[in-house]
């Protein structure tokens, strides 16, 4: 079963957004592994976003991570990288579609509420970043059968 990393972003925090985007991953079928609310410190932003690092971007992207609480998550499920990314909705919330998170509660790409991971590969990098392997439970739902084939 495929695991990925989700994190409500601080305008999603200020917004009280943290339920409603976990309700929307519950109803997707997925399944909660791991979640904890915290200051995100700058060197793990730093390494979380050490791809843009140089960019025009990079400084203010660090400020803005940092600037605020996150809830980060580990979700779990079949193809559940896709399946967030699809919940989720794209990047720029415009440009999303109807019934997505962003597209449904965001306006600009800066304030797009939510990061989740792009690959599997990524995924599992970006967990052992956030999470210690204590952190994360590995639980059967009596309801799985019902959602997993």
């Amino acid at each position: 079963m495929e695991r990925t990393l989700v994190f409500v972003k601080p305008d999603g925090v200020q917004r009280g957004l943290i339920g409603e985007i976990i309700v929307r991953l519950e109803k997707r079928g997925l399944k909660l592994v791991g979640a904890k609310f915290m200051a995100v410190s700058d060197e793990l932003a730093a390494e979380h976003y050490a791809i843009h690092e140089g960019k025009p971007f990079y400084d203010s992207l660090i400020a803005y991570i940092t600037s605020s609480p996150v809830m980060a998550m580990v979700w779990a499920g079949p193809k559940a990288v896709e399946a967030v990314r699809q919940t989720m909705g794209a990047t720029n919330p415009t440009n999303g579609e109807p019934g997505s998170v962003r597209q449904d509660l965001g306006l600009e790409i800066g304030r797009n509420l939510t990061h989740a991971s792009d690959s599997v590969e990524n995924g599992e990098k970006e967990i052992a970043l956030w999470f210690k392997p204590e952190e994360l439970v590995e639980w059967e739902r009596a309801i799985d059968a019902w959602i997993f084939e």
